[in-house]
């Protein structure tokens, strides 16, 4: 499928091969534009060069800038403006970065260029003097937005530097997704499973302050030798050409006459991003020793909160923002080795706080994520170039890792914290029902051996919950013991559940091996003999879901008989409880509510019934008239049920509900190829992808997961088995629509525009 290339952006900034903050920040948002939407949002980079320098850059950039030629400016410039496929120029702004006085020379290159301009300000001073006001209030009023990453900078550019506030956009520094039980395993990696590990990263100059904390350390190492303090990073490349490593040789000195060999440890290198974020994950403190009051951000900060360690930092405006009691410890003040050494006492001694404090800063990390941050992008190039088409999304990719941790020889756990298998849930047989069907129409798709172990051990959990009467409980504890829940709730919708498995295995006869049929049909058919015990509407539409898939194979009258007693039975539940502005089939809409409609068009498919797929199509377009709103997907709440009198509630978001909407589309699209369902189908599954209220991605690009919910404010960023297999099932699902590899009509976005 040939690409959409369309307009670009073009970042202007430091970038790799050189060694500096801002150009590891620039390459992090170039590549999570990447990985988001494609070739659809092309970014190149115009790379900024000090006199004297050059590097090797990669393919994306295209050009480079002298900032100590001031005619160079200019020229480059013009290059810019020459090319009609450049939509908007980024530059990332730093005092440092640009020569004249206070930089002022980016000033004639702004003033050279005719296209739309975002400047984004990773410094911003207080009580700034006349010169830097102007130079300042010059880029602002030359620029067409002017991006921020902390509220106190945007608060600063507008009352110190007279900025227009609808100027201004808060888009925080991003981070990179990490899995929070890699922590010990890192430790055990690094040899420092005994040791409890403090870092501090970043290009080493003086304002690091690093002797704060090392003036700090030798009180803490006579009651907890185990304590190590890695300090990770190499000499900033100016601060080295200028001094050398004096600061660096003063800090090596500090610990040889402190006697702290044995727990200071430099790393005196400038890591790979996979090596520093193994670093950061296996710390459990991590120390922000900053002498600079006015430091607006710091991307290490940032890096260290995803990373889950609990940050005791100076209190520059980033940290005062970020930190709280619960994820963190905020200094006082600065060069302070005494509140060094008390947080770091409190943390030591503990570990609960400490471990919690690590936790809270983990989770609220997630809404940063780069690929949140490349959105936030995304939002402002739409409006700032008028675009008439629609950005696309790429599909992430099909992965099997946090199904494969979440499976032990038993089953599939229940739930996670994070990503972290939690044992103590136990097991479901809704869950393993769920994975046995993800694995069977996977391993159609992609045959391969270990699908099959997986498909395996789930057809055991269920073959081992059935009762010798062919009910099924549905509840086990870590140990397979039954536990009391199956005595205290209804087990109808959990055998619905385990009847559409086994004639989802019974169905691919053909892609399974023999003896997982024979199994899967012995247990059939003693499950089919208590059908007549299930009565609600949804466990009735999963044993029709089921019964159509076993009909496939086993063409008896016997079933086709079933479905239609079954469908009968949600025809009646429909007369009884629809009205002329409430065609449902109960007073309430819950969850897995698409299940319904779903089981009816499989009922007409079977028995030719017009009246079934005449009810199929009028209840699911009453649902989907409730599901999709100014081209956005909005489900159930989990807080309260849609009641036929009652007001519905928002927020709350399942993907159980998202997923079970993209299956039933699917169904509906193939047997009425109605366009409304195909681009209803794509539109909800962007869901996933950030197209929701808090414009957040719905699942962990590291490990293939999907987070639990989507609350008001935030993203319940667990992840059990349940979310998960709904994720992978409708990701599969897409596989089939292979035009929509990118996925386009994001429609909404364009009403978030006004809030730039």
């Amino acid at each position: 499928m040939k690409l959409n290339t369309g307009i670009k952006m073009l970042l202007v900034s430091s970038y790799p091969s050189r060694e500096c903050g801002l150009a590891t920040f620039s390459n992090d948002i170039v590549e999570a534009v990447i990985n988001v939407f494609g070739d659809t949002l092309p970014i190149e980079v115009c790379a900024l060069e000090n006199e004297g320098q050059h590097f090797d850059y990669s393919e994306e950039v295209k050009y480079t800038l002298s900032t100590s030629n001031v005619d160079n400016y200019r020229l480059v410039a013009e290059k810019i403006n020459a090319r009609n496929d450049i939509g908007l120029v980024c530059i990332q702004h730093e005092f440092g970065l640009f020569s004249g006085e206070y930089g002022d020379h980016i000033l004639s290159f702004i003033l050279a260029l005719n296209k739309p301009i975002v400047t984004v300000f990773h410094t911003v001073l207080p009580y700034p003097d006349e010169k830097r006001k102007k130079v300042v209030h010059a880029i602002g009023d030359l620029s067409d937005r002017i991006v921020v990453l902390t509220k106190n900078s945007q608060n600063i550019l507008i009352c110190d530097y007279d900025i227009i506030p609808s100027k201004t956009v808060v888009i925080p520094h991003g981070n990179h997704t990490v899995l929070w039980e890699q922590k010990e395993k890192l430790k055990e990696k690094f040899n420092f499973s005994d040791r409890i590990v403090m870092s501090t990263f970043g290009l080493i100059s003086q304002n690091k302050g690093i002797e704060t904390v090392l003036y700090a350390l030798p009180e803490i190492v006579s009651c907890y030798p185990e304590v190590v303090y890695l300090v990770i990073g190499k000499t900033h490349p100016e601060i080295l050409r200028r001094e050398g490593e004096k600061y660096r040789d003063s800090l090596i000195e500090i610990v040889k006459r402190q006697n702290l060999e044995n727990n200071v440890i430099f790393v005196n290198e400038y890591l790979d991003l996979k090596e520093l974020l193994d670093y950061l994950t296996l710390s459990e403190i991590y120390l922000f020793s900053s002498k600079d009051p006015n430091q607006a951000v710091s991307g290490t900060f940032a890096y260290a909160m995803s990373c889950g360690c609990a940050v005791i930092s100076t209190p520059i405006p980033h940290a005062k923002e970020a930190l709280h009691h619960e994820n963190g410890i905020l200094l006082n003040g600065f060069d302070q080795s005494n509140e060094f050494q008390d947080a770091i006492f409190r943390l030591i001694k503990d570990s609960e706080t400490r471990i919690a404090m690590g936790k809270n800063a983990f989770a609220t990390s997630s809404a940063t994520s780069w690929k949140n941050i490349a959105i936030q992008y995304r939002l402002l190039f739409d409006q700032l170039t008028n675009r008439e088409d629609d950005l696309k999304f790429i599909f992430p990719p099909i992965k099997l890792d946090h199904i494969e941790k979440l499976t032990t020889d038993y089953g599939i756990l229940q739930f996670s914290k994070f990503s972290q298998p939690d044992p103590d849930s136990g097991y479901t047989l809704d869950d393993n029902a769920r994975a046995l069907i993800n694995m069977v129409l996977y391993n159609k798709v992609y045959p391969n051996e270990n699908c099959l172990e997986l498909a395996n051990t789930y057809l055991n959990f269920v073959e081992g919950i059935q009762k010798e009467d062919g009910w099924f409980n549905n509840y086990k504890d870590f140990e397979g013991r039954l536990t009391p829940q199956n005595g205290e709730v209804n087990l109808e919708d959990a055998n619905g559940r385990a009847l559409w498995s086994l004639g989802t295995v019974i169905a691919h006869r053909d892609t399974l091996p023999l003896e997982m049929i024979c199994r899967a049909v012995q247990c059939w058919d003693k499950a089919i003999q208590r059908i007549d015990n299930i009565k609600s509407p949804r466990a009735i539409a999963y044993a029709i879901k089921g019964l159509y898939h076993y009909y496939l194979t086993y063409k008896n009258e016997n079933s086709k008989l079933q479905i239609e007693k079954l469908a009968d039975e949600l025809l009646h539940h429909y007369d009884i409880h629809s009205e002329e502005n409430w065609c449902w089939y109960e007073d309430y809409m819950t969850y897995a509510n698409n299940v319904l409609p779903e089981a009816m068009m499989y009922s007409y498919l079977i028995t030719g019934n017009s009246k079934y797929k005449k009810i199929a199509l009028i209840t699911f377009d009453f649902l989907l008239s409730h599901y999709f709103m100014k081209g956005q997907l909005k489900v159930i709440s989990n807080r309260g049920w849609f009641k036929k009198e009652n007001e519905r509630f928002f927020y709350g978001e399942q993907p159980i509900e998202v997923a079970t909407t993209i299956i039933a589309l699917d169904l509906f699209y193939e047997i009425t190829q109605n366009k409304k369902y195909k681009d209803q189908l794509q539109l909800a599954f962007v869901w996933f992808l950030g197209n929701n209220h808090l414009k957040q991605i719905m699942y962990n690009p590291e490990n293939g997961a999907s987070y639990d919910g989507l609350e008001d404010t935030h993203v319940n960023i667990n992840q059990g088995a349940e979310s998960t297999l709904c994720f992978f099932k409708a990701r599969l699902i897409m596989e089939k629509y292979s035009e929509y590899n990118l996925m386009n009509n994001f429609p909404i976005l364009k009403e978030e525009l006004s809030r730039f």
